[in-house]
């Protein structure tokens, strides 16, 4: 039995999940979410919880298991709490601005880089090297930091570029270093 997926799903007062065959909905707070369920995964409410169950044991039906209950539980969370991703800016003349929902960056290039916000996501920039990226759905959440990450790499001589909060770059010694 999967360790992840026979755990229940707590669900937070103020939250409501529907459950329609393979789709599932989570209504709170913060917003709502829906996902269809893959595979003959089944999904049950007791109450205040959520229990997902696997009606066999074939491999793939295993797979799914944990996958599915920690989908609907960052679901449950997302609507309850939300999610965010910090980056970093390193480097001289880098530097992060807000202009409405839309990211201007200044990395060194050329031209600024706009970052234009997805729908459900929201950034701050607390200070000018310091960005984060606000949502409730944790894959949109990761992925558009991603995106901002791939922009401009860390690179290993200087560190330079966009990171996440606390990564460790690994440093590479130069030429002149024997």
């Amino acid at each position: 039995m999967s360790r992840v997926g026979k755990s229940p799903i707590p669900v937070p007062s103020g939250v409501d999940v529907t459950v329609d065959g393979a789709d599932v909905t989570v209504k709170g707070p913060k917003g709502t979410l829906s996902r269809t369920v893959p595979g003959a995964i089944a999904i049950r409410q007791d109450g205040d919880t959520l229990v997902v169950e696997r009606p066999d044991d074939e491999r793939q039906t295993r797979a799914l298991h944990g996958l599915v209950r920690s989908l609907v539980n960052n679901m449950v969370v997302g609507v309850s709490q939300e999610f965010s991703k910090e980056l970093e800016i390193i480097g001289t003349g880098y530097r992060a601005a807000l202009q409405g929902s839309t990211l201007d960056l200044s990395l060194g290039f050329s031209h600024p880089v706009k970052v234009e916000a997805p729908d459900g996501i929201t950034f701050e920039v607390p200070v000018p090297t310091r960005i984060v990226v606000r949502g409730i759905d944790k894959e949109q959440v990761g992925q558009v930091a991603a995106d901002i990450r791939a922009i401009r790499k860390p690179e290993p001589y200087k560190g330079k570029g966009v990171r996440y909060l606390g990564e460790h770059v690994a440093r590479k010694a130069g030429k002149t270093a024997k």
